[in-house]
C-alpha cells in the first residue's frame, strides 16, 4: 500500500491578506492561483454555498509541490474558529524567533515559546492563530 500526504488545504477570506503569513513570511511560494469553476469538489467537501465565489492556491515548500494550499471564499460569511482548536498544521523553520517576531507584528495571537526533547531531538516550538482561526504550530530544530 502506498501513502502519500498530499495536502492541506485552509479556507480563508482573504487570499491575499493570508499570503502575507503563509508566503511571505513562512516561505511557502507560489503553484498557482486561479478561479474555482462552479462545480469544483470543494463546494460538497466544505459544504459551501453555491452562492460563494471561490479562488484556488496551491503552495509549494522547498521539498514538496503543491503541499498546502488555501481556498478564498466570498461572497458568503465564513464561521468564526473560536474556542477550542481541532487541528494543527505543523511546519519546522530555521528562524523561530525571526518567523514569530513578524507574526507577532501582524497582530495575530501567539503563544509562549515551549522547548522540549525526545529521543531524537530538542526543539523549541511556539503556536499562532492566523486571521481566519487555523491554528499553526512552528518548531526549530536544535542541538541536543
Amino acid at each position: 500500500m502506498s501513502l502519500l500526504y498530499k495536502r492541506i488545504t485552509l479556507c480563508v477570506a482573504d487570499l491575499e491578506r493570508s499570503l502575507t503569513i503563509y508566503r511571505d513570511i513562512l516561505g511557502f511560494t507560489i503553484n498557482y492561483i486561479e478561479p474555482s469553476a462552479e462545480d469544483s469538489f470543494s463546494y460538497p467537501v466544505f459544504q459551501i454555498p453555491k452562492e460563494a465565489k471561490l479562488n484556488f492556491a496551491t503552495l509549494d515548500s522547498p521539498t514538496q509541490e503543491r503541499t498546502f494550499a488555501l481556498t478564498e471564499i466570498k461572497g458568503v460569511p465564513l464561521p468564526k474558529q473560536e474556542g477550542i482548536k481541532m487541528a494543527a498544521s505543523v511546519i519546522k523553520v530555521d528562524d523561530l524567533e525571526g518567523v514569530m517576531k513578524k507574526i507577532k507584528a501582524l497582530g495575530l495571537h501567539i503563544t509562549d515559546v515551549k522547548t522540549d526533547e525526545n529521543e531524537y531531538a530538542m526543539f523549541n516550538e511556539q503556536a499562532f492563530v492566523d486571521f481566519d482561526g487555523h491554528l499553526t504550530v512552528l518548531y526549530q530544530l536544535m542541538e541536543k
